[in-house]
């Protein structure tokens, strides 16, 4: 059984950076795509992120371009967000996510395992 473990978040004022982490247990993650989603109170979970398995094929939601970087390592079995430049918008609680299905593409309707959320909270 696959599972996923974020962790990094926090309270960060207005144009501060948090870097955000995703801890893969189970599976085989080298081989999959990984993404990271976001849902706001009130709002849809929505896309952020996506890398391929190789480290290509990556996405970005166009909110946040410029902005966050994805990343995974293999050998670690981990992925990350870093999160520079945060606006206040950006508050959610943030997923990891994987797919048994594609090795380059993830999104909310093929991502099989999900992480339990980490809280990111910006402040103005």
């Amino acid at each position: 059984q696959v599972q996923l473990a974020e962790s990094g978040g926090g309270l960060v004022q207005t144009g501060g950076s948090l870097r955000l982490s995703c801890a893969v247990s189970g599976g085989t993650f080298s081989i999959n795509a990984m993404g990271w989603f976001r849902q706001a109170p009130g709002k849809e979970r929505e896309f952020v992120a996506a890398i391929g398995w190789n480290g290509f094929n990556i996405l970005y939601a166009d909110s946040v371009k410029g902005r966050f970087t994805v990343s995974r390592d293999n050998v670690n079995n981990a992925a990350y967000l870093q999160m520079n430049s945060l606006r206040p918008e950006d508050t959610a609680v943030y997923y990891c996510a994987t797919t048994s299905r594609s090795r380059y593409v993830i999104s909310a309707y093929n991502a099989d395992y999900w992480g339990q959320g980490t809280q990111v909270t910006v402040s103005s």
